[in-house]
């Protein structure tokens, strides 16, 4: 018996065939199953959605706001960040250090959240302590006061941290070619500058918190061990019932530009490596061609088996790091291909990624190489939803992007029915690189000649 298990173990048994050449077939991947969900409202038209999750005695929250960042007024970019960022620094009744305090008593954590167009509070708690974590998040919502001094805080620590984004080159070259792909949609504002932290004020706070943290524009995921619903609904309504509705600016229209071809040099003198980006505007999640050309983004620059990577780093040795990548918002996205190189090479590197974008628009994918992606992209998505934290913050995306409630359980369905002809058409549509716009970032006196045969191009100076 010892010698069988032994055998067995070695891979069979005498006198059986393996094929070391071919490597073992990669079995069906199972799908992902949303745990029990219930969905109601309260009485001021406030979504709340309730995920059982009995596994840990946890209890975690997402109060997620139509309020992102293209909210901002025009000449104050920032602001919705900086009132993400303070909702937790003090109530009319908690200090910012009782908050705090009160977090850690009740073993959890509490953040806000600002992204391009949600703002959300993310909380969790042990599941004993849900009546304090409700207290807590409805009062940080609803109440949060902009003490002066956290105000003034946390813009010094803004203008640090921007400084900071600033001397990065590949900051510099994302801020450009958002520029270039939203025009003067708010999309292509992605941080504050340094006037418009200056501008901050509590006034502005409470005025953009008040405007937009309304419960008609909210939904409230909690999910974990839960309380009996009987009594989990009116502890709800009784933090969140009376909070007043109120009717809130529509967003910003979705008009964007037509995309085209576009060569921009950021001179940024004394770099010794230039960023190279190549882009244009794309789709969002609801779009047909949303999953085909996620595939299609993932086989050209997805990872360390990409197209991309083994090209440009591997075979050609130009950069340490070639990807590329889909960024999607509720009203659009852009498709964005990225590498940073030494001068010497700058020519020849964009040219490469050029032709990677050409060829994966061109020519059909392979069976192989398409079935390898498929896995890693159906696999990885199941396992990023095994922690509570993360499936509560996949539920708040579908919320605030307006997606089918069973986005998150068809999204493996959709990735494996994709095939070929489909992510031709789409890399046709957002990565083929006639369209595109290009930015390098760079030292002008360097790499200037390089770049001249890929036709004119604008030169501005670093920010």
């Amino acid at each position: 018996m010892g010698l069988f298990l032994f055998l067995t173990a070695l891979g069979g048994l005498p006198g059986q065939q393996i094929d070391r050449t071919r490597p073992p077939e990669t079995p069906p991947l199972p799908g992902f199953k949303l745990p029990p969900v219930f969905e109601t409202k309260l009485s001021n038209g406030l979504g709340v959605t309730l995920v059982e999750d009995a596994r840990f005695p946890l209890l975690t929250l997402r109060l997620a706001f139509q309020a992102g960042d293209k909210f901002d007024p025009a000449d104050l970019p920032g602001l919705a960040e900086a009132v993400g960022a303070l909702l937790k620094e003090g109530t009319a009744t908690r200090t910012s250090r009782q908050i705090a305090e009160e977090v850690t008593t009740i073993g959890g954590s509490l953040d806000g959240v600002t992204g391009a167009d949600s703002l959300t509070l993310a909380a969790s708690a042990l599941a004993e302590n849900s009546s304090r974590l409700f207290d807590l998040v409805a009062d940080v919502a609803r109440n949060a006061s902009f003490p002066p001094d956290e105000v003034n805080l946390h813009k010094a620590n803004r203008k640090q941290s921007l400084m900071v984004q600033r001397s990065r080159a590949s900051f510099q070259a994302e801020e450009k070619l958002t520029e270039l792909v939203f025009g003067s949609h708010p999309y292509s504002r992605s941080t504050p500058t340094p006037e418009s932290i200056d501008k901050l004020d509590r006034a502005g706070l409470v005025r953009f918190r008040d405007t937009y943290l309304t419960p008609n524009n909210a939904v409230l995921i909690v999910m974990g061990a839960l309380p009996p619903r009987a009594q989990l609904l009116p502890a709800l309504e009784k933090r969140f019932g009376d909070w007043k509705s109120k009717e809130t600016p529509a967003a910003p229209a979705a008009k964007f530009p037509e995309a085209k071809r576009q060569l921009v040099l950021v001179n940024r003198p004394g770099s010794v490596q230039a960023d190279i980006r190549v882009g244009r505007i794309a789709i969002t999640r609801n779009d047909p061609d949303h999953f085909p050309l996620l595939v299609g983004n993932t086989i050209l620059g997805g990872g360390a088996s990409s197209r991309m990577f083994n090209h440009i780093r591997e075979e050609k040795g130009y950069a340490y790091d070639a990807h590329s990548a889909l960024l999607r918002y509720r009203d659009s996205g852009y498709f964005e291909a990225a590498t940073q190189v030494r001068n010497e090479v700058v020519g020849e590197a964009l040219q490469a990624v050029l032709d990677e974008l050409s060829n994966i628009s061109q020519q059909p994918v392979g069976a192989g190489e398409l079935s390898d992606v498929k896995n890693y992209l159906s696999g990885s998505f199941v396992l990023s939803l095994t922690s509570q934290s993360a499936l509560a913050g996949q539920l708040a995306l579908v919320k605030t992007m307006g997606l089918p409630n069973n986005y998150l359980e068809t999204y493996t369905t959709r990735i494996r029915a994709t095939e070929p002809p489909q992510i031709l058409t789409a890399a046709r549509k957002y990565i083929s690189p006639e369209s595109a716009a290009i930015v390098v970032v760079g030292d002008a006196a360097q790499i200037g000649k390089a770049l001249e045969k890929f036709g004119k191009f604008e030169v501005v100076e670093a920010k």
